[in-house]
């Protein structure tokens, strides 16, 4: 796993976890950095990263893409 994929998979943990916890937490997390960080991570992968890999991050299956790193 690269760099930036490890990157990725510790951004799709966190956000998890946060978005677990909205409904009990106040005020609200703002969810909007981690998208960003994550659109910002997918597009630094290189060209031979996995294209299904590619494809979730795309198409914001997160929990999708997380299964697939987290199976590396």
């Amino acid at each position: 796993m690269t760099k930036t994929e490890q990157e990725i998979l510790e951004t799709l943990v966190t956000l998890e976890t946060t978005a677990a916890q909205m409904a009990k937490a106040n005020p609200k997390p703002d969810l909007r950095p981690m998208f960003a960080r994550l659109e910002t991570l997918a597009g630094q992968l290189p060209k031979e990263t996995d294209p299904n890999l590619l494809h979730y991050l795309h198409r914001k299956s997160y929990q999708k893409a997380r299964a697939l790193l987290e199976q590396r």
